[in-house]
């Protein structure tokens, strides 16, 4: 079981432009190319701040016609925030403040042998790479530069990470998969 940040990101190091917009992805390849579908497979428990669920709910009509349903996700899901948002229907939720440690054991047990996903939210990302709990970044790296945005890694300190592979996807991406080095920190 492994604890993964999986996400795109521009050249630049953006993953969502100032206003939360994922519009520069999608022209530049068609997600089932990429490495995402055997990804999705393996994943038994899902992490995403609150950005990102705003963003599933205001473009939830796009969802469901790409994929058939306003929540695109079978697996349990946890939405980290400090407001109230409201729920979607049918849609495995639980919703988490805090300190991400004592969740990240609920979503151990209810992945059962299958990997944790944070979903989308470097900010997210980092609160459990300071907590030692995450093992491993795939990057989708886009062509293409935004110049400013959301950043990919708002707050992770310099550590050297191991390069486990490089991969080409069609024209427009690159997909990049490291290790993060255990930590002294780390919780099981």
């Amino acid at each position: 079981m492994k604890t993964q940040y999986f996400t795109a990101t521009s050249l630049d190091g953006f993953i969502a432009t100032e206003d939360d917009s994922l519009e520069w992805l999608f022209p530049l390849g068609d997600v089932n190319d990429t490495g995402y579908p055997e990804f999705i497979s393996k994943v038994g428990a899902l992490a995403m701040g609150s950005a990102t669920y705003e963003w599933m709910l205001r473009n939830s009509q796009k969802i469901a016609e790409e994929t058939g349903a306003s929540w695109p996700y079978a697996q349990p899901t946890w939405v980290f925030s400090s407001r109230v948002l409201p729920a979607v229907p049918g849609a495995d939720l639980t919703f988490a403040q805090g300190d991400v440690r004592a969740v990240h054991a609920e979503m151990r047990s209810a992945a059962a042998d299958k990997n944790i996903w944070i979903v989308g939210g470097g900010d997210l990302a980092g609160q459990f790479y300071d907590a030692g709990l995450l093992d491993e970044l795939i990057l989708q790296v886009g062509s293409v530069t935004l110049g400013k945005g959301k950043p990919l890694f708002p707050r992770f300190t310099p550590t050297p990470l191991s390069l486990l592979s490089a991969r080409q996807i069609g024209t427009g991406f690159v997909e990049l998969r490291y290790q993060i080095p255990a930590r002294a920190t780390k919780n099981p």
